[in-house]
């Protein structure tokens, strides 16, 4: 269910034009590396889309990229076709964003995880810090020997956010937890390998960890994978995993790329897009953590209240998660 306080934040100072026609209207989709089934970020993006589809009955064209060189090429085929708005999936495609859109001025742009200042770019990003943070108390909760990991994908600012939080909330459970991490690598294939991230967790169950956080995409299937033949536990990412490997999966650090990518398309038809940037929080339901019938067993109720309490405190300013600044 799309959240009303989310609802309410995606909605704020918009302003009323007219409502395009369902039959005028021609909504895109390009996904990041990984495609649209890496059970992660673009799937995410992906359930978004086709809950509009399914609501409104309109159809959307979508591309899977396969090289860096088809983000420009496919956006500017999308937009010489008529697509009235096209959403990039991910922070690679800023650039490419950032040029087809000022060669079409009429197309609306939104892109996720990035900013492009442009008239006709809409810019999400989320404070992943903050879930980050409750599934690093999570984790510090569960763990049995005071030894957690966390593994990212490309080791890039926006990955360095998720393991800041997850590290400082580990230690607001135990200030004497050690946390081992790993990113995956350096080019945009660090985001699809499943082997090298079974390999990494792997690694740190040697080393003594019992809980281990992905950040990762499709590459983080094999850190879950891993957790499970060891009997040991996994936290998933941007979308809820849990049901991946019931009673290994800790929770996940939700990020709602679906309601996202949903909003801007349902926004684009009903003449209320707003160019501009977004930043969505544990305040406007655009981060969270995950807790369903696939990780109850495991997840405890003393652990959830614990969360909870954190969570209110992150929302009301008490507790404070500190942003990532690059060096």
């Amino acid at each position: 269910m799309i959240s009303s306080r989310l609802l309410a934040v995606l909605l704020v100072s918009l302003s009323a034009v007219t409502l395009t026609p369902a039959a005028d209207f021609k909504p895109a989709i390009v996904y990041d590396f990984g495609g649209k089934f890496d059970r992660s970020f673009n799937q995410s993006a992906s359930v978004g889309a086709e809950k509009f589809k399914k609501d409104t009955g309109i159809p959307f064209r979508e591309f899977e990229i396969t090289n860096a060189a088809q983000r420009e090429q496919i956006m500017a085929q999308l937009a010489k076709r008529g697509s009235s708005i096209i959403v990039a999936v991910g922070f690679t495609q800023a650039s490419a964003v950032e040029r087809v859109a000022r060669q079409f001025p009429e197309v609306k742009f939104t892109i996720i995880d990035a900013v492009v200042d442009l008239p006709n770019v809409q810019s999400i990003n989320f404070r992943e810090q903050e879930s980050s943070f409750l599934c690093g108390m999570a984790a510090a909760l569960a763990s049995k020997t005071g030894k957690v990991g966390f593994i990212g994908g490309m080791d890039i600012p926006l990955i360095r956010k998720f393991a800041l939080g997850y590290v400082e909330g580990a230690k607001y459970v135990n200030p004497n937890v050690e946390v081992f991490q790993n990113m995956t690598g350096t080019t945009p294939a660090a985001w699809g390998d499943p082997t090298k991230g079974a390999e990494l967790a792997k690694s740190q169950f040697g080393r003594g960890a019992d809980v281990v956080f992905h950040a990762a995409g499709a590459t983080g299937i094999g850190v879950m994978q891993a957790a499970q033949d060891a009997g040991l536990l996994s936290i998933g990412c941007d979308s809820n995993q849990d049901y991946l490997h019931p009673g290994s999966v800790l929770t996940s650090a939700v990020k709602r790329v679906d309601v996202a990518v949903y909003k801007a398309f349902q926004d684009a038809k009903a003449g209320t897009w707003k160019s501009g940037q977004l930043v969505l929080g544990l305040a406007e339901d655009g981060v969270d953590y995950s807790y369903d019938e696939y990780n109850r067993t495991v997840l405890t109720p003393a652990m959830k209240r614990r969360l909870d309490q954190a969570r209110a405190d992150i929302v009301s300013g008490k507790l404070k998660v500190s942003e990532y600044k690059a060096q």
